[in-house]
């Protein structure tokens, strides 16, 4: 985005739209766009347009629209957030990008590999930025402890394990195979993003075992990837087991719990503990952050993206999360 283009924004700020009243919206992205200091929630669709209208009255967005394509047809918006099901991901991905809107779509990017190469392409092919919505990535924490791993504060890295899980509602959606359903998708997506994440590599192999439901996903599923240098991470994730939520980090001289691991209170915390001697437990060091809201940070890191033509997380890391979560499938045992 050129600097005429800024110029013309009468705020200076980013205008979005988003296709869909979903919970993460109403959640997250409502309250995370109005809090940033560089977008600017414009309009919300629906395929129910009275929900369309109730929520832009609730939420005070300007305007309401009745299907996803009228709100892309409007030249006003420039961006998109997509948190529609998985199976609608690529082709409301196309659709927007054909639109000439950037986008922001929700996690997983696509069913598999093959689709968000697609839309990874598409954007590409038109200069528009695609980012999968890993909130947590724009975390200060994250920021912080990564440089923390690569300074060589506990060692050398060896271990990220994380953990991820709910009980679900046997109604919903998520359990439907056709519809990119199963908690690896929902949730074990994060332990695997946060592996990548600190060990800035991609996996090589992987070790899975999961517990299939009677609808056919995954309900709970346990992967070990093996990552270059010998970094091991350990992902667990669940749709029927009590809510869990953490990560830790371990290398060769200490290790760094961190809890609430992906949904951060606007002020986060972490423990780090350095190895003491033979079996003494060695220095403990407490950390905090303040956040904000992580997902005004994600907003205003995405603008920064399309301002800049400095990508934070393109499209091709959505590609190469896909690619990871396929290893973890394909390498997939039942019990």
């Amino acid at each position: 985005m050129g600097d005429r283009a800024m110029r013309e924004r009468v705020d200076g700020k980013l205008r979005w739209g988003i296709l869909g009243c979903a919970r993460i919206s109403r959640s997250g992205l409502i309250p995370g766009i109005q809090k940033s200091s560089r977008g600017r929630l414009v309009g919300l669709a629906s395929r129910d347009g009275e929900k369309a209208r109730s929520w832009s009255a609730e939420f005070g967005i300007p305007k309401a629209y009745d299907s996803y394509e009228g709100l892309l047809a409007d030249p006003e918006i420039e961006a998109v957030y997509i948190p529609l099901p998985n199976e609608l991901h690529r082709p409301w991905v196309l659709a927007a990008a054909e639109a000439g809107k950037h986008v922001l779509c929700e996690k997983p990017l696509a069913l598999d590999v093959s689709e968000a190469e697609a839309m990874a392409a598409g954007c590409r092919a038109r200069g528009l930025v695609l980012m999968e919505a890993f909130m947590w990535r724009h975390q200060v924490r994250s920021a912080a402890l990564r440089e923390r791993v690569d300074s060589g504060a506990i060692g050398r890295l060896n271990l990220v394990r994380a953990s991820f899980s709910f009980s679900i509602d046997p109604k919903d959606w998520r359990l439907d195979p056709a519809r990119g359903g199963g908690a690896l998708y929902d949730v074990g997506c994060y332990g695997v993003n946060a592996a990548r994440f600190f060990t800035r590599s991609e996996p090589v192999f992987a070790q899975t075992t999961r517990r299939v439901g009677a609808t056919g996903v995954d309900l709970t599923l346990t992967t070990a990837l093996g990552f270059p240098g010998g970094v091991i991470g350990l992902v667990d994730c669940s749709f029927e087991q009590p809510f869990r939520c953490a990560y830790e980090l371990v290398g060769t001289e200490g290790s760094i719990e961190v809890p609430d691991g992906f949904l951060a209170p606007e002020r986060s915390t972490a423990v780090v503990r350095r190895k003491g001697s033979n079996a003494s437990a060695g220095e403990v060091e407490p950390l905090s952050f303040d956040e904000g809201n992580q997902y005004a940070r994600m907003v205003d890191g995405f603008v920064e993206s399309v301002e800049a033509g400095r990508l934070v997380d393109p499209g091709e890391d959505g590609v190469a999360q896909m690619r990871a979560l396929e290893l973890v499938v394909k390498a997939s045992r039942d019990v």
